[in-house]
């Protein structure tokens, strides 16, 4: 056991967190997962449920458990760009302090994206690069970032900063799963007859977009975790290739059987605010497993990201030049999560 790597996954539930778990324990580690609602336990990881926010609460979790390396993918969200900052530099803060004082601590990862670059505030210069100069804060990326250098320093162990571009996983509960979500909005457009509209703002219709794959994230969170190439450094994390709605969305209007229609700018938060009972009864009609549409859909996150009217990419060529070669193909990513999704009947 003194030589097995002790992993623990801070934000397990999440899109990025829950595919990291697997492509851990599939490859030998042992794994903790944090995160409010804990999980159910099998062989190779074990969930813990805590509240980061809480330190002393953190600390005495954490404390019989001889960490080797911490996996930050944890989010708490706020009503502003400020307000993002003090509750997740705290949670970063606990968790950080409690695998501290784990002995056999070698490496921090810490989950980020392109807000790093300003890409929430407006058009920002694409591709964007790790290379690139900061902007005025708060960003709580940026923030995070500073704290674990800051403490990093004079330490044995070393840090590497992921920034994934919008993730297509599997994770239920989780605000940011724009692949589910589109697929529960598609599933409801069939349910009530209608086509497939893009409800976006009409210059995100064009712009250039891309994704990052869960598992393919996964798989490039453990490589820079485990290897020298990586230390002590961020990476752009992204599957490779870009994509624009104009094209994509009919595409996935056919996987679903769907017409599509012209695009109309509407707020899926509010359209959607009244569906609650529908999606109910096509739970039921169809023997879903959840039949609470708010664990399935995050609307405002969809609405957010259909709302970029700019490009939304980065070079990820940097993480490809130190060892890391794998790609995904975006159109069949979302091939493969929207059958995953029926098999594991959370769609119809």
């Amino acid at each position: 056991m003194n030589n097995q790597r002790v992993a623990v996954v801070a934000g397990a539930n999440g899109v990025a967190g829950n595919k990291l778990i697997e492509e851990l324990v599939e490859t030998g580690w042992q794994v903790i997962g944090l995160s409010r609602r804990g999980g159910k336990d099998r062989p190779g990881v074990r969930y813990l449920s805590v509240d980061l926010h809480d330190k002393a609460a953190t600390l005495a979790l954490l404390k019989p458990l001889e960490v080797t390396h911490l996996f930050y993918t944890a989010y708490q969200h706020a009503d502003s760009w400020a307000g993002l900052v003090e509750p997740n530099l705290r949670m970063l803060d606990n968790v950080l302090t409690a695998a501290e004082n784990a002995s056999r601590l070698e490496h921090v990862s810490l989950m980020q994206g392109y807000k790093v670059y300003g890409a929430h505030l407006g058009p920002f210069k694409t591709p964007a690069r790790e290379s690139d100069e900061g902007h005025m804060p708060p960003e709580f990326n940026v923030a995070q970032q500073a704290l674990i250098e800051d403490r990093q320093a004079g330490k044995n162990w070393h840090w590497t900063a992921l920034r994934p571009s919008v993730v297509g996983g599997i994770s239920t509960g989780n605000p940011m799963n724009l692949a589910l979500s589109l697929a529960v909005y598609a599933s409801l457009c069939k349910e009530l007859h209608l086509p497939f509209r893009f409800p976006g703002k009409p210059g995100a219709w064009t712009s250039l977009i891309e994704m990052t794959d869960a598992g393919m994230l996964a798989k490039a969170t453990v490589w820079a975790a485990t290897g020298t190439a990586a230390k002590n450094q961020a990476f752009n994390v992204n599957n490779g290739d870009l994509f624009r709605w104009q094209e994509m969305w009919p595409k996935i209007a056919a996987w679903f059987d769907l017409a599509v229609a012209p695009p109309l700018p509407m707020s899926l938060k509010e359209v959607m605010s009244d569906k609650a009972a529908l999606w109910q009864d096509i739970a039921s009609k169809h023997s879903l497993q959840e039949n609470r549409i708010g664990q399935l859909a995050g609307w405002e996150f969809v609405d957010f990201v259909l709302g970029w009217d700019y490009d939304m990419f980065a070079d990820g060529s940097k993480l490809r030049r130190a060892g890391f070669h794998h790609y995904c193909e975006t159109e069949q990513m979302f091939y493969r999560l929207f059958t995953q999704f029926r098999q594991l009947r959370l769609i119809p």
